[in-house]
């Protein structure tokens, strides 16, 4: 490389977004291209990867292992659920899990996942551990697909201050052909395809340097039939769980019946105020209360069409007032939680004030009537 040419390009020192935003962004288009239930991140450290990867809607398991338990540690608290998780559950599930491990030993626990990500992690591995690597990840993991990443030597010079390695706990570094010569070979040993790319461009008219940061995607061939993915799995746990966080989900029946009981009382105190203010309006005039039409707002509108369609009418009777039960389910919220409407009877029963013959909730607006 001339030499003038490269010290102009020496200073090329900040990457826009910086070079790990990009290698997480990286990960997270994949997942959202392939859609991918279960991922693993291998040498999480800091656990930024795995909180991004929580906001994934079709991931419902997450697991994060590394060598170094204290630095998962000081941030596995933000994997945790927040109050809103609560508040308003999912409608998938999701389970966090980080263990303390090497990636050089096998775990059960690492077993049936979908995605595996090795981000800036082989390159901290000793020549042992390396030659583990590869059986562990690709021979008893055998996930789907596995993304790995690691710093191109070919970009170095273009770095300054960097005059072996990026990082002082770096055992090596691997430039184009290193990295692609050993993710070619090991791909062809554990029956997977592997393709090419990175992150961080080389300045225009370096090319062939390559980018800063070099990755290799690797997916599973089809197994034939009747072929074991796990002929020798282990029965014994070589990693300790430091942290499990299971958030709230509408497929646990607890947080289903809260939402479908708030949501049954919210479209059912509408639907009355809006008969109500209609009812004052008419002044109680019974032949002009079978002229009801809910005022014209979305909500309202639809519910005029249950009511003229499907004659489900809600009424007052007394100092009572019914909403029908078929026409709460009819709304489009309440049927998607609910799903039939012997499942909304079975969620609400015992839970909100109904007739007597379980077909309307029903408010009593006596009291009501005398704080007006």
């Amino acid at each position: 490389m001339d030499k003038n040419f490269q010290e102009e390009f020496t200073q090329i020192t900040k990457f826009e977004p910086p070079l790990y935003k990009q290698r997480h962004q990286f990960v997270r288009d994949l997942v959202e291209k392939c859609k991918p239930k279960k991922v693993a991140d291998l040498g999480c450290a800091d656990c930024s990867l795995l909180r991004m990867l929580k906001f994934c809607s079709c991931i419902e398991v997450l697991a994060g292992l590394d060598i170094c338990a204290n630095v998962m540690k000081e941030k596995m608290h933000t994997l945790s659920p927040l109050p809103v998780d609560y508040l308003q559950p999912s409608e998938r599930s999701l389970t966090v899990t980080l263990h303390h491990g090497s990636v050089a030993h096998k775990d059960p626990c690492m077993l049936g996942f979908d995605l595996v990500t090795c981000i800036e992690l082989i390159e901290h591995l000793e020549e042992s551990e390396l030659k583990k690597f590869p059986e562990v990840v690709f021979g008893f993991m055998a996930p789907s697909i596995v993304v790995i990443s690691t710093p191109n030597s070919d970009f170095n010079p273009l770095l300054p201050r960097v005059m072996l390695y990026r990082h002082p706990d770096h055992k090596f570094e691997w430039n184009q052909a290193q990295f692609q010569s050993w993710a070619l070979e090991t791909a062809r040993c554990y029956d997977y395809s592997v393709e090419f790319t990175g992150v961080g461009h080389p300045p225009t008219g370096m090319e062939k340097v390559g980018f800063c940061t070099q990755i290799g995607v690797f997916v599973r061939k089809y197994l034939q039939t009747g072929e074991s993915l796990w002929p020798e799995k282990p029965t014994e746990a070589v990693y300790k769980t430091v942290f499990k966080a299971v958030y709230p989900s509408l497929k646990d029946e607890k947080y289903l019946q809260n939402a479908v009981i708030s949501e049954v009382i919210f479209t059912a105190q509408i639907i009355k105020h809006r008969l109500m203010s209609k009812r004052e309006e008419y002044g109680g005039d019974p032949e002009r209360k079978s002229k009801f039409q809910p005022s014209m707002d979305c909500f309202s509108d639809y519910l005029g069409k249950l009511v003229v369609e499907k004659n489900m009418e809600p009424f007052v009777s007394g100092n009572e007032v019914y909403i029908p039960l078929a026409t709460i389910f009819s709304f489009p919220k309440v049927n998607r939680l609910c799903g039939t409407f012997e499942k909304l009877c079975k969620l609400i029963a015992g839970k909100v004030t109904l007739s007597s013959d379980g077909s309307a909730v029903m408010f009593n607006i006596e009291h009501e009537n005398e704080e007006n």
